[in-house]
């Protein structure tokens, strides 16, 4: 039983003590970034085998019958949800430091605490996942959400990057006081802070019952800042374009998947009960940030704030599969598999173009990509395709899925919304592709980018092979999902 338990968390803790080693190590020998790379190497791979481990851990619980484990005396879940959300945490770190590389080699010094906060970031999102109680969520969002708000301003190399971190640091810690006061209204209401304390509710309510309404709109709320659907996405532009480039892409994609799958566990297992109430209103707000994202990422001439209106777009999407409720969490996690890995690309490639350390990206920098550099252009057009829902890509799939859940759930209408601004999207994507391969670059963006390293150009291939395998063949991915969450 020992081993169970501790597997549960066994990814977790090995990210931070390989955090722990990178900063030992980089105050007592001060090595060079390539040695510093086999300390990140043996890490990775030791946290992926843990991974593996916690996954055959949980194929035996299967076997026996059993959804899953907790342990730590339920403060940590081992199911089929947590199990997929980790993995896909594992591969934006694993893409996510590969891309950010040429980074960390221009900022020096820093290389060692931005590995660290990644890492430490990561696990946070961890343990956000896994958690069977809204404490250790809690904490959890807040070990992320912390280090994600050092790493806006880890480049310090412009005004942007630190006006970034402050809007970022100010409203995430509105939204993280939020979160812990609908928690506490929430026991207030129950007397029990734990994941499933409404789904295995007796009916007897400490005070008035609109208490436990008003928790569940506090904890809902809290977590749509951290996914940066609209009304609560205002910040998202301004770090996207002022952080450095080389780790944007995994703080979005990082947070999107800590932030959806901890949705999931509240609306769909603690407010279970509440599903008439929450289902139209997460509706509204997936229709809202939908239409909001696409129309605002239409004006955009920025690569990156145009990729962080859409990426409110896209929470838009996931959204409408959060709303259909537990029934869609297979779907879910697809689409946020294969848009993840698609951000992580995307920001990676935005900042070879314009620097791994650039506030901005602005789409001029693209005219002509094909001609200079045909590598990163051929992975970007793909990357926009995949996240436009081109047919033959796995994006198409991604929101096929949880649009088919919502249209079982009654909420025909905000499908229907969905596909219009799904069409009206293709515009912005499309005008990246049309830029790199139609036109011609301007004088002062002529330069050739420089070509990136070997793990970056794995990175970008595997993003590009997920995008159009799993389009064209999603049954290996499906499968593994719904055999497990299932």
């Amino acid at each position: 039983m020992s081993d169970l338990i501790w597997s549960a968390i066994a990814p977790e803790i090995l990210l931070v003590i390989v955090a722990a080693l990178v900063l030992v190590v980089e105050v007592w020998k001060r090595p060079p970034l390539k040695s510093m790379a086999l300390l990140i190497g043996a890490g990775l791979a030791g946290t992926w085998a843990a991974w593996f481990l916690q996954f055959s851990r949980l194929q035996d619980l299967v076997e026996l019958g059993s959804p899953g484990a907790l342990a730590f005396n339920g403060m940590v879940v081992s199911d089929g949800t947590s199990v997929i959300a980790e993995l896909i945490l594992l591969v934006i770190l694993t893409l996510g430091v590969a891309l950010a590389w040429p980074m960390l080699a221009e900022i020096g010094q820093r290389s060692a605490e931005t590995l660290v906060l990644m890492f430490l970031a990561t696990s946070g999102f961890m343990f956000l996942v896994a958690s069977a109680n809204l404490v250790m969520a809690f904490i959890g969002l807040e070990v992320g959400s912390i280090s994600l708000y050092v790493l806006a301003a880890v480049a310090r190399k412009s005004r942007l990057a630190d006006e970034a971190a402050m809007k970022y640091f100010l409203l995430g810690s509105f939204a993280s006081a939020v979160f812990i006061y609908g928690v506490a209204l929430l026991y207030a209401g129950s007397g029990s802070v734990s994941i499933d304390a409404l789904a295995v509710f007796n009916g007897r309510i400490i005070v008035s019952p609109g208490v436990l309404y008003v928790s569940m709109a506090m904890l809902v709320v809290g977590v749509l800042f951290k996914v940066t659907a609209a009304p609560f996405h205002a910040w998202a532009p301004d770090v996207y374009q002022g952080s450095a480039a080389g780790v944007v892409g995994f703080m979005a994609a990082s947070a999107k998947v800590g932030g959806f799958v901890a949705l999931v566990r509240i609306v769909g297992i603690t407010f279970v009960r509440f599903s008439v109430d929450w289902r139209p209103a997460l509706a509204a707000i997936a229709a809202l940030s939908i239409v909001l994202g696409t129309l605002l990422a239409l004006s955009q001439t920025d690569f990156r704030r145009m990729l962080a209106y859409s990426g409110v777009a896209h929470a838009g999407f996931i959204l409408v599969g959060v709303a259909a409720g537990r029934s869609a969490t297979e779907s879910i996690l697809f689409y946020l598999a294969v848009y993840t890995v698609q951000l992580v690309a995307a920001f990676g490639i935005a900042a070879m173009v314009s620097g791994p350390t650039s506030s901005g990206s602005p789409f001029s920098s693209y005219k002509g990509l094909a001609s200079r550099s045909p590598l990163m252009a051929a992975g970007l057009a793909v990357t926009m395709l995949g996240m436009s829902g081109m047919p033959i890509t796995s994006g198409f799939i991604g929101k096929l899925g949880v649009f088919r859940s919502a249209w079982a759930q009654g909420l025909e209408w905000v499908v229907v919304v969905a596909l219009v601004a799904s069409v009206a999207a293709f515009f912005f994507y499309l005008r990246v592709i049309v830029d790199m391969y139609m036109r011609d670059a301007d004088e002062d963006t002529a330069d050739v980018p420089d070509e990136p390293p070997v793990a970056g150009r794995l990175a970008i291939a595997v993003a590009v092979v997920i995008t159009i395998l799993f389009g064209l063949y999603p049954a290996p991915l499906l499968d593994l999902i719904r055999n497990v969450v299932s």
